[in-house]
């Protein structure tokens, strides 16, 4: 007599899978369709259920926890609107290309069409069409038996090549259907990718070797690909000054003598003169396509280098917006190794290249002493940068705070500084940092986020609260929109004002454990103090609305196209 083939519930399945890709969180908000699943997690009591208050949040935490791990992020979803609510989380995620994994249940296989409760099937709302254009795949399993396939080409097509998200719909009458426990080791169904181009590198050692100012402009890819050290011993090996985009912030240590900073149009514009400069006349840009912002704006300078260099692993972003002299495609860390190896070999020994010894791109603090009420959001950094520990990991929402953290908060490490810029949605930070402390239990994480983000999802605060994840937010209150304020001013004035509250946000009102600072001094010690408790805490600090971002340069550009080439209001 043979033994009949072990089987087992397909979620559980699907969960062993995500057991072996070290995921121990699946943040979101349950529902009837979606409970096998979450029977399931508690059944094997190895991933852990996190309750957020709004799917969107949900797997912004997922895709935090993503960032922070270099793995993958789960969430999970019921039917109908708890769906499409994550669909703006989802979009982050495509946008910066972080490996997050969405499982939403289905209404049962012999309902479809039949308008059942919230239904989500092709003949409803159809949630598998509506997820695919912010994903890498949205796909429905269409029997119990393909459970393991389907999840094996999710986990393969998340974390190969270009990474991004994924969705995965489930039949509701599917999820606990007994299927064979076929359970393959990750290696054996998919593999990271390690590739160059050695005839590109050779072509772009050559260049390098030759210019009389080269400089290197790392990007996202870099963070993706963890390709820190590599970076950091091409820089050194040659002495090449190094700049990074605003998502790259950090990728290289900007207390390293090498290093110039961010290049963006709301950084310092130090970097960019450095970098645009013809005197700098070989650029290479690794893991970066050179969008608007991580080209400051498009700058038609970066097209009359000696030679552009452009490193990525999608073929398809190399000279998308810049024609390149060579084409480097390619894994960014395995890339820039044998780019230093090439270089190596062709001068043994050569230390030097920089005939100009780069400026400081990080500007003193011009703020008060630190007793100013309300304080400048200059001021609140320092304070801020002087208190977080040099490993401590800062989410920052976007905003004003954003443009302000990318001049004056330094970042002395790779892993320790996060914004979401390819879609730029406000709440991120204050729900993902969540996300981040559970995949960083052993470091501090402070969320740094203006009232009007913090309104957004400032409820998973509670979240945070229920499973004591200790996050600190530093909640910038400054009474509204502040981009949208001094935006509106730049461009028509003050005949207008749309994006300020009425009421002021009553930020530490809702939280147990709060703080209020008026001053960069009390901010300090309120964040030390936060630190020291090891519980989730939420700071109030009053930031001068009047104080002016350094986003006039993306201001003008809006200008041109909103109202016509002419001069911007300057205030």
């Amino acid at each position: 007599m043979t033994n009949s083939p072990e089987t087992v519930p397909a979620v559980s399945l699907l969960l062993r899978y995500l057991e072996q890709e070290g995921v121990r969180h699946i943040f979101g908000i349950p529902g009837g369709p979606i409970i096998p699943l979450y029977e399931a997690m508690h059944a094997r009591g190895v991933i852990r259920p996190v309750l957020a208050k709004h799917e969107a949040g949900a797997v912004f935490m997922a895709d935090a926890y993503a960032r922070v791990t270099g793995g993958i992020g789960v969430a999970a979803t019921t039917i109908g609107p708890g769906a499409t609510n994550a669909a703006t989380g989802m979009a982050v995620a495509y946008a910066d290309r972080i490996p997050v994994l969405l499982l939403t249940p289905q209404t049962p296989t012999h309902q479809f069409g039949r308008g059942a409760f919230q239904e989500s099937s092709p003949q409803g709302v159809d949630i598998v069409e509506l997820m695919r254009p912010v994903t890498k795949w949205s796909a429905m399993i269409p029997h119990p038996d393909r459970t393991a396939a389907f999840v094996r080409q999710a986990l393969r097509l998340m974390t190969s090549g270009r990474p991004g998200p994924v969705h995965l719909n489930i039949p509701c009458d599917f999820a606990t259907r007994r299927v064979l426990d076929e359970l393959l080791a990750a290696g054996s169904f998919r593999c990271r990718s390690r590739s160059f181009d050695r005839s590109a590198v050779e072509d772009a050692a050559r260049l390098l070797l030759a210019a009389r100012r080269p400089a290197i402009l790392a990007g996202h890819g870099v963070n993706l690909s963890r390709a820190w050290p590599a970076l950091r011993a091409l820089a050194e090996s040659f002495s090449i000054p190094v700049a990074t985009t605003f998502k790259a912030k950090g990728a290289f240590p900007e207390d390293h003598p090498l290093s110039l900073g961010v290049l963006s149009n709301s950084c310092d514009p130090r970097v960019a003169e450095f970098l645009l400069d013809p005197a700098t006349d070989v650029l290479l840009v690794a893991g970066s396509s050179l969008g608007e912002v991580s080209s400051a704006g498009w700058d038609v300078r970066l097209a009359g280098k000696k030679a552009l260099l452009q490193a990525d692993i999608d073929p398809a972003e190399l000279g998308r917006n810049f024609p390149v002299d060579v084409a480097l495609p390619g894994d960014a860390g395995a890339t820039l190794t044998e780019l230093r190896f090439a270089m190596l070999r062709r001068r043994p020994g050569f230390s030097g290249g920089v005939d100009v010894r780069p400026s400081r791109a990080q500007e003193p603090v011009q703020a008060a002493d630190g007793g100013e009420s309300p304080m400048k959001p200059q001021a609140l950094l320092r304070e801020l940068r002087a208190v977080l520990p040099r490993d401590g990991i800062l989410f920052v929402d976007n905003g004003t705070m954003r443009t302000w953290a990318g001049r004056h908060f330094p970042v002395y490490q790779e892993g320790c500084f996060f914004v979401n810029m390819g879609l730029a949605s406000m709440g991120y930070a204050t729900a993902g940092c969540v996300g981040a402390a559970l995949a960083a239990p052993d470091r501090s994480v402070v969320a740094l986020v203006g009232d009007a983000a913090f309104a957004m999802n400032g409820m998973e605060v509670h979240t945070a609260a229920e499973y004591g994840v200790p996050v600190v937010w530093v909640v910038a209150n400054n009474g509204g929109h502040g981009m949208v304020y001094h935006g509106e001013r730049r461009l028509y004035g003050d005949r207008f004002h749309t994006g300020v509250f009425r009421k002021r946000l009553d930020a530490a009102g809702l939280a147990a454990e709060s703080f209020r600072a008026g001053t960069a001094r009390e901010l300090g010690r309120a964040v030390r103090e936060a630190l020291t408790r090891r519980a989730p805490c939420v700071i109030d600090a009053d930031v001068d609305l009047h104080e002016a971002p350094p986003s006039s340069a993306r201001d003008e550009a809006l200008k041109k196209e909103l109202v016509g080439a002419g001069p911007v209001v300057h205030l």
